[in-house]
């Protein structure tokens, strides 16, 4: 699990299927500073790849990610 005592943000897309999680994440991004951040879960696996990808090429720090009982959990730094 997750050791991430402190986040500015979370964002619950768990039941949602592509893109509407990376979507949200977006969203999520664009209201935080920088440094900030952003806890996401989501359900959909193709989640892994979206976030991973577009991660890579916006800047953004994948700090954590974990999978618990069929819930993908990712702890995102805004650049």
């Amino acid at each position: 699990m997750l050791v991430i005592s402190q986040c500015d943000l979370e964002v619950d897309t768990c039941g949602l299927a592509c893109p509407l999680p990376l979507l949200r994440l977006k969203k999520a991004l664009q209201a935080l500073q920088s440094g900030q951040v952003v806890r996401v879960t989501a359900t959909d696996p193709a989640s892994v790849l979206d976030f991973g990808v577009y991660l890579d090429q916006a800047g953004h720090e994948l700090m954590d990610r974990c999978q618990q009982d069929g819930i993908l959990y990712f702890v995102i730094r805004k650049a």
